[in-house]
C-alpha cells in the first residue's frame, strides 16, 4: 500500500471515529443549541416589551449603542460556555464509559490503535466542538437581528438604525478569532479530563478536581497565601480575557477589527506551554488506556 493511500485510508478512520462519538453523545451539539435558542427566546421577549421611548433614548445617544448589541454578546458568550462545558464533561466520561459498558472490548478488536481512539476523543471539544458553536452562534444571531427588525418595522421604526449600531459581521469574526485559541488554550483542561477518565474506575470528576482542591487548601490553611488559586483563575479566564481584551487582562475591550493582534494572540508563551502539557498527558492517556480492562 502506498504512503499517500495508507494516509488517507487512516484519516477516513480517524474521521469515523469522531463521528462515532457525535453519533453516541448528541448533546455536544444540543447544549449549545440549547442555549442558543434560549437567548434567541429572551431576546426576544426584550424586544416585545422595550418601550417606544426607550428605543428613542439609545437611539439617540451614542454612549448607550452597547445596549442594543448586549443580548447578542450574552448569546454568544453563553452559546460558547456551554460548548466548553459539554467538551469537558465528554472528556471525564469519554475513555471512562466505554470500559463501563464494555464496548472497549469490542472497539479494542477492531484494527484502531489506542493513540487513533484517544486522539479521536481529544479532536471532539478540541477542533469539533468550535466547528458546532460557531454555525449555531451565526443562525442564532441572525434569527435575533431578523425577529428584532421585524418588531421595529411594526412598530414603525427603522431597522436600519439597528443594523447600523449591532455589528453582526464583526461579532462573527470575532468570534472567529478566538475560538482556534480557546481551543488551545482549553488543551491542558480537556487532556487532563481524558487522562482522569482513563485512569479512574468510577468518579473521574472528583479524581480530577482533588489535586487542585488539596494544593488550594494548604495554601489557604497553612500557608496563608493562594498563588496557585490566582494561577488557576487566570489560566481559565485567560481563554477569554487574551483574544478579547487588547491587555489581556480585561481592561480595555476589543471594538474594532483593528483591535485583534494574532501575531501577539499565538505568540504567548502560556499558549505553546499548555499545548505542550496537553500532549504530554494525551500521551498518558494512550499509554493508559492500553492497559486498562473493563470496569
Amino acid at each position: 500500500m502506498s504512503g499517500a493511500r495508507f494516509s488517507k485510508q487512516v484519516f477516513r478512520t480517524f474521521l469515523w471515529q469522531v463521528r462515532r462519538e457525535l453519533w453516541e453523545h448528541r448533546a455536544l451539539w444540543i447544549a449549545p443549541l440549547a442555549v442558543a435558542a434560549f437567548a434567541t427566546i429572551v431576546h426576544l421577549g426584550t424586544s416585545l416589551t422595550a418601550s417606544d421611548a426607550g428605543r428613542a433614548a439609545v437611539l439617540a445617544d451614542p454612549a448607550r449603542a452597547r445596549e442594543l448589541v448586549i443580548h447578542y454578546h450574552a448569546m454568544t458568550g453563553a452559546t460558547v460556555i456551554a460548548g466548553l462545558l459539554v467538551g469537558v464533561l465528554y472528556s471525564l466520561d469519554a475513555l471512562q464509559g466505554e470500559r463501563r459498558d464494555r464496548s472497549i472490548l469490542f472497539w479494542k478488536s477492531l484494527p484502531v490503535s489506542d493513540r487513533m481512539t484517544v486522539l479521536s476523543k481529544a479532536a471532539v471539544p478540541l477542533v469539533v466542538g468550535p466547528l458546532i458553536v460557531f454555525p449555531i452562534v451565526v443562525v442564532a444571531s441572525l434569527a435575533m437581528m431578523g425577529l428584532q427588525s421585524l418588531i421595529w418595522t411594526l412598530d414603525g421604526a427603522d431597522p436600519r438604525e439597528l443594523w447600523v449600531r449591532v455589528n453582526l459581521p464583526f461579532l462573527w469574526t470575532a468570534l472567529l478569532y478566538g475560538l482556534p485559541f480557546m481551543a488551545l488554550w482549553n488543551a491542558p483542561l480537556y487532556a487532563w479530563m481524558l487522562l482522569m477518565s482513563a485512569w479512574s474506575r468510577r468518579m473521574a470528576f472528583l479524581w480530577a478536581a482533588a489535586p487542585f482542591a488539596a494544593v488550594l487548601m494548604v495554601e489557604h490553611l497553612a500557608l496563608h497565601h493562594t498563588p496557585s488559586h490566582w494561577m488557576l483563575e487566570r489560566r481559565i479566564a485567560g481563554g477569554v480575557l487574551q483574544p478579547y481584551s487588547a491587555d489581556g487582562q480585561g481592561v480595555v475591550w476589543i471594538e474594532r477589527l483593528s483591535d485583534l493582534d494574532p501575531l501577539r494572540l499565538y505568540s504567548l508563551p502560556g499558549l505553546w506551554a499548555g499545548v505542550l502539557l496537553a500532549a504530554g498527558l494525551l500521551w498518558a492517556a494512550i499509554r493508559i488506556r492500553r492497559a486498562r480492562t473493563p470496569n
